[in-house]
């Protein structure tokens, strides 16, 4: 008896461990669809959190070079589903930190990326956009 009863509380706990295994494989794969279609959807995405100073220095990046239309941002931390994000957004880039920038559909990186890409052209490149010269 005791060993019919281990076998059916096993079962269920196997079909119980699949439900929520494909429940998080779901999630996970929506999330990762919706990062997707939102970097799909504008030339210049930020994955952020609101209160990050590295944040902060990636978007003041774009203000500098005014551009006609603004960085979509995604502010995770404003989000229910802000960790879910930032997991696929992990898998995706093989970095869980914020920022993420991508620019017409390809990953740039975090907040000294950006920088980096500001400060030696490349992001005028990337964006097709003439950058004034201060000298």
């Amino acid at each position: 008896m005791a060993s019919t009863t281990f076998r059916r509380f096993s079962v269920a706990a196997a079909a119980a461990a699949f439900i929520a295994l494909a429940a998080f494989g779901s999630a996970s794969a929506s999330k990762t669809a919706f990062v997707k279609s939102t970097v799909k959807a504008h030339d210049v995405v930020i994955f952020s959190k609101s209160y990050c100073p590295y944040c902060k220095r990636a978007k003041a990046v774009f203000k500098e070079l005014e551009l006609k239309k603004d960085p979509y941002v995604v502010e995770l931390d404003q989000r229910e589903d802000g960790g879910e994000i930032q997991d696929a957004l992990s898998d995706m880039v093989g970095r869980r930190t914020v920022p993420q920038v991508f620019i017409r559909g390809k990953h740039l990186g975090g907040s000294d990326d950006t920088v980096d890409a500001y400060e030696n052209g490349e992001l005028a490149k990337l964006l097709n956009i003439s950058v004034k010269d201060d000298l």
